[in-house]
Parts: structure tokens; sequence; C-alpha cells
């Protein structure tokens, strides 16, 4: 597995009723799907992210990244591997 990710930026949306903004990366060949909770984003940003939440994903994403790869190594074979504010401790 990839110490690195590559974000698809086309995959980035926000999905307002699970608070979170969803994207696919990928490593080396695999491609995985993605969910960065709107409680990362507003640690990350000190602000609450509402109707800013991609660009405020975007202003964050290698933090993002980072932790989204600390995650995948964790729990590769979910659906949907969550980063999650609990990911920053």
């Amino acid at each position: 597995m990839a110490d690195a990710l590559l974000i698809d930026p086309a995959t980035v949306f926000d999905n307002v009723d699970e608070r979170r903004v969803e994207f696919s990366a990928s490593a080396d060949t695999d491609e995985y799907a993605f969910a960065a909770q709107y409680d990362l984003i507003e640690a990350l940003a000190a602000e609450v992210p509402d109707d800013r939440a991609v660009a405020l994903f975007h202003r964050h994403e290698g933090q993002i990244m980072d932790l989204a790869a600390v995650a995948l190594a964790r729990d590769p074979d979910q659906a949907i591997i969550v980063v999650s504010e609990n990911d920053l401790a």
C-alpha cells in the first residue's frame, strides 16, 4: 500500500445530509472511497464548515490526505473510509 494518496478532484462533493465531504483517492493502482467528516474539517479550519465545506476541505487537503492514508491503513476493507476528528489524536 502506498504512503501517499492521490485525490480525484472530480469526485469531491459535499454530502450535506451526512455532514461530510466525500471523495475518491488512489493508492498505487487501487481506488478507495473516503469521507472527511465536518468535525474534522472544523477542527482543522477552526470554523464551522456549513456552506463552505468543500472550500475548507481543499484548504486543508494535505492534512486530510495524510489522515486519510492513516485511516486507510487502519481499515482498508470499508466501503467508505471515514476520516474524523478522532484521527487527529
